[in-house]
C-alpha cells in the first residue's frame, strides 16, 4: 500500500472518469487512487473500478461534503500518510500533484491548497463565476488575514494530523470550499497555497449554472456563520 491516497470525488462522470484516472495514473503509478462515487445515477462506479480505482458509493447523492469526507475517513482508517485531492470532471491539472504534496511531505505545511490564479495559463472561469470566487476570496482573506487567491479550488494536498480533524463533527458538510479554509486557521494548521494549471469542465457542466451560484453562495455564507460562532474550544488539537 502506498502511503498517498488519491481521492476523487465524483457524480455522473461516467463519459471522463476512467480518462482522468488513467492522467493520474501517468503521473503517480506508486499511489492509490479513491473514487467516491456519491450516488451516481449512471455507471461512473463501474467505469471507475474497471479503470484500476478503489470505489466506495453512496446509495443516494448526499453532496460534496459528505462526499470528500467519506474519503477522508476511510484514508484515516486505513492509515494513509497524505492526501491528495482531484476533481472528476478533468479540471484538475494531474501533473502538479507533485507539487502539491512536496511541501506536505517535507513537514513544511499542513495543507496545500492549487490556486489557477497563480499559474500563468490556467483558464478563466465565466463571469459568474469569477465573481464568487472574488467574494469568497476577499471574504476568507480578511477572516482569517492573510490572501488565499482560490478559496473554492477544491485542489489539494494534507498530511494525516488534517485528515484526522476533518474525520470529526468540526468537518463543514454542505459546501466546504472557504470554509474548509477558515476551520484550519482556527485550529492553527499551516496552509499554503500553490501554483497550478486547471482547464475548462469539458463537459460544460457544473453546479455555477443557472440559479445554483446563488444558492452556493448562501449556503457557504451560512456555513462560515456557523463555523465563526462555534465555541473556539472545538477547534483545539
Amino acid at each position: 500500500m502506498s502511503d498517498t491516497l488519491i481521492i476523487i470525488p465524483a457524480f455522473n462522470e461516467e463519459a471522463g472518469i476512467a480518462a482522468v484516472i488513467a492522467a493520474i495514473r501517468a503521473q503517480a503509478p506508486d499511489f492509490d487512487i479513491l473514487v467516491v462515487n456519491d450516488g451516481s445515477r449512471d455507471s461512473t462506479a463501474k467505469a471507475a473500478r474497471e479503470a484500476g480505482a478503489i470505489v466506495l458509493s453512496h446509495n443516494f447523492n448526499m453532496g460534496y461534503g459528505v462526499t470528500i469526507q467519506t474519503g477522508y475517513k476511510f484514508a484515516y482508517e486505513k492509515g494513509y500518510e497524505y492526501i491528495i485531492q482531484i476533481d472528476g470532471d478533468g479540471q484538475h491539472d494531474p501533473s502538479f500533484m507533485h507539487q502539491l504534496l512536496e511541501p506536505v511531505r517535507n513537514g513544511d505545511v499542513d495543507f496545500t491548497l492549487g490556486s489557477r490564479f497563480l499559474w500563468h495559463d490556467s483558464y478563466r472561469p465565466s463571469f459568474s463565476r469569477r465573481l464568487g470566487i472574488l467574494f469568497f476570496r476577499k471574504l476568507v482573506t480578511v477572516i482569517i488575514g492573510r490572501s488565499i487567491t482560490d478559496p473554492t479550488s477544491g485542489y489539494q494536498s494534507f498530511n494525516r494530523d488534517v485528515m484526522k480533524f476533518f474525520t470529526t463533527d468540526i468537518f463543514p458538510y454542505d459546501y466546504p470550499d472557504a470554509d474548509m479554509l477558515i476551520t484550519l486557521n482556527l485550529a492553527g494548521f499551516r496552509v499554503r497555497e500553490v501554483p497550478v494549471r486547471m482547464f475548462a469542465n469539458p463537459t460544460g457542466k457544473t453546479m455555477h449554472s443557472g440559479v445554483k451560484p446563488l444558492y452556493y453562495m448562501v449556503k457557504m455564507c451560512l456555513s462560515i456563520m456557523v463555523t465563526l460562532l462555534r465555541n473556539r474550544q472545538l477547534y483545539r488539537r
